[in-house]
């Protein structure tokens, strides 16, 4: 496995439901599916879907899915993997909290990276806060969010044409400070990887995922990705895909 697989495998959860997509369910449904049979279904990962509109499926028995519930519930399918919820409380499944990090004991965090207006995008600064703090944790955590493009820069935030324009994080910066967070960098060293425009910082070779001065192994992001920075949630699958093919990572 090269650097660039470890970092990308199994990192987005389709969120087709959501916005700025905001699909119907049959089309969230029909896209999944040719995810699932398509070339690139290494880099999927779970459905994220509510826990409200479960009953108007019927689960094949290769989906995997994240559900958005409230409150604990109760018996599910197989097919369920995992739990997301905006309370602190870690229910039957695997639990990601959208809830500040020190209310969270024994669950996982989920922070939000982005959003329909500028001032929905957290800093850098407060990125890196996190990453730094929940490495420390040792909390692992999904981002959700703002993450349709590889490196950070400024785009459209909605698919309407009279959208806003906002400088959105990047989802190689994210994942990539996460690893170097998980091995105990600082802060201002994670800022600045968060806060990197040029892709051409990146080095991806046989071994290493190289940026300035500092190598992370492709073992240092296996571990990070499989016990810390798990996956990130984007109402497109195809957009961050295209991004890398345009910039000749992902043929």
């Amino acid at each position: 496995m090269t650097p660039l697989e470890a970092l990308l495998t199994h990192l987005i959860d389709y969120a087709g439901l959501y916005p700025p997509a905001a699909l119907g369910l049959p089309a969230v449904i029909e896209n999944y599916e040719r995810y699932l049979n398509s070339r690139d279904s290494w880099i999927l990962n779970r459905l994220v879907l509510p826990a409200a509109r479960l009953n108007e499926l019927a689960l094949a028995p290769d989906w995997r899915i994240t559900l958005l519930v409230d409150s604990e519930p109760g018996r599910l399918p197989p097919q369920i993997e995992t739990l997301e919820t905006k309370s602190a409380e870690r229910f039957s499944l695997p639990t990601y909290c959208e809830v500040p990090l020190d209310q969270i004991t024994d669950a996982y965090a989920k922070v939000r990276t982005g959003g329909l207006t500028p001032e929905a995008i957290p800093s850098s600064a407060v990125m890196a806060e996190f990453l730094h703090q929940a490495a420390a944790r040792r909390t692992a955590f999904k981002a959700t969010a703002g993450l349709h493009h590889p490196i950070r820069a400024s785009h459209a935030l909605t698919y309407a044409s009279d959208s806003p324009c906002a400088t959105m994080h990047g989802f190689v910066n994210v994942f990539a400070a996460a690893a170097l967070a998980w091995q105990g960098m600082d802060v201002e060293t994670l800022t600045a990887m968060l806060d990197e425009p040029d892709s051409a910082r990146f080095q991806f070779d046989d071994d290493h995922l190289r940026w300035r001065r500092f190598a992370l192994s492709t073992e240092q992001i296996l571990a990070a990705r499989r016990d810390f920075a798990h996956s990130f949630g984007s109402c497109s699958f195809e957009e961050p895909l295209q991004d890398l093919r345009n910039l000749g990572w992902l043929r």
